[in-house]
């Protein structure tokens, strides 16, 4: 646990915190009563405490709608109920719950208060699909106090053929609950979302190998020729191989963002933020040849004059096809830059420089590419020790 150095939760600690990974600081003197703090900046009082045998965490408030003495005469109370054997919140009366607003209005205050403020855009995209797709058509018309935890736990399970989407879907319905709770619309511990455990996740790294690298690089050779994809679609992939940016990253690049001299890319809205991405002599040649459009400002222009591309994923489906990499994503061309790069020798923070993350432990995912490098150079080494000094080789 990340305890308070030295003084207990009161406002100027709480308004002090500044993190870049949400975390969880406990009070020093209450056991149970702590703070999150999120990467974004928000900060809400919560409570952790054992209940019939399990561990629970009941959202308190939000720093700046309540105190943090008021936070802290209500974690007091919750704790109280929950030592007692009683449930965190009381019970809500029938009539409570079929009254109030509904989760189709916390998810339009949601997205007004607070996606669109914090969020970028592509992270707001990603949200209201989630709303549109999943959580809206099961949940939108009932009050927010009548969605129960089974509701939610039988919404979860239906979707376990698509697991990546059901964890999402309940834990933006968790962080809206939040909210809620923070904007005085629901009880403080109403999160019907609470305790849910996720699907398993497959692991979705996929690494192009050297065969299929020289396969790919054929194919996007004759792709124009051949039709269905553009010359800029074929730079576009080039480009992600290349450098290891993300496809958004590419696709919102503008020519003023190329500096030809530096061979670098000065990316202005990256994910984690503004960040120069060097440039490789061929992927410096794959923008020097590349046909500029007169007019447009933009690397990859889209079909209507002045616009970029926004739709990759069509041209990359037949290419792939072609290539006869079927089950390869466009995001995995990410993956393999990363991959090459430890095949090489570079060191993890060195990778995760040049792909932009903030944090090591976003390029840690790929440390086990590191251990398989290791033990193949370890048993290549030893075979060729054991050609000298015994002869015939290893004798079981």
């Amino acid at each position: 646990m990340t305890k308070l150095n030295r003084r207990s939760i009161s406002r100027s600690t709480v308004e002090a915190l500044e993190v870049e990974k949400d975390t969880v600081f406990w009070d020093r003197d209450q056991p149970g009563f702590g703070v999150r703090v999120y990467a974004s900046g928000t900060k809400m009082y919560v409570v952790q405490c054992r209940h019939k045998g399990e561990s629970v965490r009941v959202t308190v408030g939000r720093h700046g709608v309540i105190s943090a003495d008021e936070a802290r005469q209500r974690a007091s109370r919750i704790i109280n109920r929950i030592k007692a054997g009683e449930d965190p919140v009381p019970e809500l009366s029938l009539a409570r719950r079929k009254s109030g607003p509904t989760v189709a209005d916390l998810a339009e205050r949601y997205m007004e208060k607070h996606v669109d403020v914090h969020c970028r855009a592509s992270t707001a995209k990603g949200v209201r699909i989630l709303l549109d797709r999943h959580v809206l058509p099961e949940f939108g018309k009932l009050r927010l106090l009548a969605v129960e935890r089974e509701k939610v736990a039988a919404f979860h399970a239906r979707l376990n053929g698509t697991p990546y989407a059901a964890n999402r879907s309940v834990a933006l319905m968790s962080r809206m609950y939040t909210m809620a709770a923070a904007w005085g619309m629901v009880p403080d511990g109403t999160n019907p979302c609470r305790g849910i455990e996720r699907h398993r996740e497959g692991k979705r790294e996929r690494f192009l190998t050297d065969t299929e690298f020289r396969r790919l690089g054929e194919v996007l050779a004759e792709a124009p020729a051949k039709g269905g994809v553009s010359v800029h679609a074929v730079a576009a992939i080039r480009l992600l191989m290349l450098t290891g940016c993300r496809k958004s990253e590419i696709l919102s690049l503008r020519w003023k963002d190329v500096d030809f001299k530096a061979s670098e890319l000065n990316l202005r809205e990256s994910k984690t933020g503004p960040r120069s991405v060097p440039l490789s002599p061929p992927a410096v040649r794959v923008l020097a040849e590349l046909p500029r459009v007169p007019g447009n400002h933009w690397v990859i222009p889209g079909q209507k004059p002045g616009t970029h591309m926004t739709n990759l994923d069509d041209p990359w489906l037949i290419v792939r096809e072609r290539a006869g990499i079927e089950h390869v994503r466009l995001h995995d061309c990410r993956h393999s830059f990363a991959s090459r790069a430890l095949a090489l020798g570079e060191s993890l923070p060195a990778i995760g420089k040049l792909l932009g993350h903030r944090q090591i432990q976003t390029t840690a995912r790929y440390a086990h590419l590191t251990r398989d490098s290791v033990k193949a150079s370890a048993a290549r080494v030893a075979a060729s020790i054991a050609d000298d000094f015994m002869p015939g080789g290893i004798v079981p």
